[in-house]
């Protein structure tokens, strides 16, 4: 009898748990299990995608429908960014000024990574300057970009303002991108030959 007494009792106990809070804890329990088990098949889908997408920049090297592929389907991925610059620094090399900065365009609308942003901006303004296009290159330059790539950035608008003839705005621009040099910067030269030659 003690033994149906105890299951009784163990009932009872489990039916106040659940009207005093068990079912919150049980339903706070599977919203962590399907938290878990959500994340996890998150991870999987974008580890999937990156992987298909670096598959597929593999084969860009120039292509064009590739590269367009690659931009639509995977449009937030490193390989993206990654092919959309090389491509881009290729178009340049080659003269093809304006096929480079729609390139370093796309680059910046879709990759938000500190570095694909900082330099699809840098090389932007670079073809904007071979242009002649001064004013749009310092727009670009004007793009926020991660303090750590801020030198870099100063230092192409000193080379903007150099083009412009503004010859004290060029020496500040470098001043500042100096400024934010570390002292071992094998760059540190560069910038004081530019400010020199000023």
């Amino acid at each position: 009898m003690s033994a149906h007494h105890e299951e009784l009792q163990e009932i009872e106990n489990a039916k106040h748990l659940w009207r005093n809070g068990g079912k919150w804890l049980f339903a706070l329990l599977v919203a962590a299990a399907l938290g878990y088990l959500g994340n996890v098949i998150y991870k999987g889908q974008v580890k999937d995608k990156n992987e298909k997408a670096a598959a597929l920049a593999s084969q860009v090297q120039g292509d064009a429908t590739k590269l367009t592929e690659l931009q639509q389907k995977f449009s937030q991925t490193a390989a993206a960014g990654q092919a959309s610059l090389e491509t881009a620094k290729s178009l340049f090399d080659a003269g093809k000024l304006d096929e480079a900065a729609t390139q370093y365009r796309w680059v910046l609308a879709n990759q938000k990574d500190a570095l694909f942003q900082a330099s699809a901006a840098k090389n932007l303004a670079v073809v904007l300057l071979q242009q002649k296009k001064f004013d749009d290159a310092l727009t670009v330059l004007n793009t926020p970009v991660d303090e750590s790539f801020a030198p870099i950035i100063n230092e192409t608008k000193g080379d903007v303002l150099t083009a412009q003839g503004k010859t004290k705005e060029a020496v500040a621009a470098y001043k500042l991108a100096l400024d934010k040099l570390s002292e071992d910067s094998p760059n540190r030269e560069l910038l004081q030959l530019k400010m020199a030659q000023l």
